[in-house]
């Protein structure tokens, strides 16, 4: 018997969820934790979708099972390994997913649908991100340790968003160093309603307070405007403990790689300034570029605050006594309401 089983059961907990479009279609954008077996891979896909536009359905369909036929046991064999309580799906929920779930369904095993496909939980990714949600974020100028406060958090049972994680970038034009590969806009979207739909609703968020877009992610419309409605702390560190953080945290990349990323910058930085500081980090001063780029952002940071309306609160932070400032940032978390 085939289940049917509709997306807001997301995230399908104990199901094996297992994507049967093509590599192309998974890269673009998958449900968190399936497993690609595509039924037509990418070249079979486009051999049926030209049929198709030229010979129409019947044909489309006559040339997929024939591409098909000789896998069906490889099929087989993959959707039996991939284990137990397989959730099938396609891009709507049609033939693709039909054609899988009967396969293993001939076997003998319980199998599920996942009722109007990929473009079901898309739907229930933007809906459910576009909701209203109460948010707390944390601000402040480059080298603070915005995202190392958040981690802290975490550690202690807040409810804590890592919108730089999960973007794998921390938003700006170095931001991608020593970071795994992006992922697209719409994969961005599908891990971000992931971690939002794993706290509670009634709970407030913590998370950064960060531009709309974070490298190439971009942060759904719904959910920023979330963000521009929301309390703003923001985290003061002092300058000679901002420059040493940062200093630290690019200590292990190359000159070399340092000043190719700050001459992406050379049009907002200025051509005199940009020169100073890629000739400062490629002679090893690399406190003078540090400092340079730090005016840069500061200046950037001022611009965004003032540009989106935010009116942010002064929380101090000393990176030398970091149980005494969490302690407080917890205290000033309680007041709205926010407790581990």
């Amino acid at each position: 018997m085939i289940n049917m089983i509709k997306a807001d059961s997301f995230p399908f907990e104990g199901h094996v969820l297992i994507d049967v479009r093509s590599e192309a279609e998974f890269e673009r954008g998958h449900i968190p934790g399936a497993v690609n077996i595509p039924l037509l891979g990418n070249e079979d896909r486009v051999q049926v979708g030209t049929t198709y536009k030229q010979q129409g359905r019947d044909a489309a369909v006559a040339l997929g099972f024939k591409l098909l036929g000789p896998r069906f046991h490889t099929l087989y064999e993959e959707f039996k390994a991939a284990g137990a309580k397989p959730l099938f799906y396609c891009w709507r929920g049609g033939l693709r997913s039909h054609i899988s779930a009967t396969l293993l369904e001939w076997g003998g095993q319980s199998v599920s649908l996942l009722s109007g496909g990929y473009k079901a939980y898309r739907h229930l990714v933007q809906t459910e991100l576009a909701k209203p949600r109460n948010m707390v974020l944390l601000g402040g100028m480059t080298g603070v340790g915005k995202t190392e406060i958040l981690h802290l958090l975490a550690e202690k049972g807040y409810p804590v968003i890592d919108l730089e994680g999960i973007a794998s970038h921390r938003g700006s034009a170095l931001g991608g160093l020593g970071m795994p590969a992006q992922p697209t806009v719409e994969m961005f979207e599908n891990l971000l309603h992931k971690a939002v739909s794993a706290l509670p609703v009634a709970q407030t968020l913590i998370l950064e307070n960060e531009s709309r877009k974070i490298g190439t992610c971009v942060m759904p419309e719904g959910f920023w405007q979330n963000m521009l409605k929301s309390t703003v702390l923001e985290i003061d560190v002092s300058q000679h403990q901002r420059k040493e953080r940062l200093e630290k945290e690019y200590a292990g990349f190359a000159p070399e790689i340092l000043a190719e990323k700050t001459e992406k910058l050379r049009k907002r930085l200025g051509g005199l300034l940009c020169q100073q500081a890629k000739q400062a980090i490629l002679e090893g001063r690399k406190a003078e570029w540090v400092e340079i780029l730090m005016g840069y952002y500061d200046k950037s940071y001022r611009y965004f605050i003032a540009e989106n309306g935010f009116r942010p609160e002064p929380q101090p932070w000393d990176w030398q006594q970091t149980e005494n400032s969490l302690e407080l940032l917890m205290k000033k978390l309680k007041l709205y309401g926010i407790e581990k």
